[in-house]
C-alpha cells in the first residue's frame, strides 16, 4: 500500500512539473483595432468583393444619354443662375424680377437691406427664400 502511494504521490508530482504555460497574447489583424497596418489592402479588398450593393446615383449606372441630359441640365440651370445674377447685381441692375423655369418660379426683390429671393415650385407650391444682406462699404475709399 505503500508502494501505491509513492507511486501516486510521484505520478501527482510528474505530472504538475511537466505541465507549463506561458502568458497568451492577443494579436488584432483588422487595422482599425491595432492590427498590421499592411492588411488594410487585403481586407478592403475582401470587403469590396463581398459587397452586393451599388450606388444608384453612380454613373456607372448609367447610359450615355441619361449623363448628358444630366450635364446639359446642370448648364442650362447654371447659365440661369448666372444671369439672374447679372440681373440683380450687374451693371444694369433691377430692383425686382421674375424668371419661371420648368416648373420654378424665381423671383427677387432688391432693397436698401439687400436681395431677398423666393423660389417657388410650381408643382408642390413649396417655398424657399433666400435673404441677401447688403454691404455696403463704409470706408468711404
Amino acid at each position: 500500500m505503500r508502494f501505491i502511494y509513492l507511486g501516486l504521490g510521484a505520478l501527482i508530482g510528474a505530472a504538475s512539473s511537466a505541465a507549463s504555460a506561458q502568458q497568451l497574447v492577443y494579436t488584432p489583424i483588422n487595422p482599425s483595432f491595432g492590427g498590421n497596418p499592411f492588411n488594410s489592402a487585403h481586407l478592403l479588398g475582401i470587403a469590396n468583393a463581398q459587397n452586393n450593393f451599388k450606388d444608384p446615383s453612380s454613373t456607372a449606372n448609367k447610359s450615355t444619354q441619361d449623363i448628358f441630359a444630366q450635364q446639359l441640365q446642370s448648364r442650362l440651370l447654371s447659365a440661369l443662375s448666372g444671369q439672374i445674377v447679372d440681373d440683380i447685381f450687374g451693371p444694369n441692375a433691377q430692383n425686382q424680377g421674375t424668371v419661371d423655369f420648368a416648373g420654378q418660379t424665381i423671383s427677387w426683390t432688391h432693397d436698401l437691406e439687400g436681395v431677398t429671393l423666393t423660389l417657388t415650385n410650381d408643382g408642390t407650391g413649396e417655398v424657399t427664400t433666400i435673404v441677401v444682406p447688403e454691404f455696403v462699404d463704409v470706408t468711404g475709399g
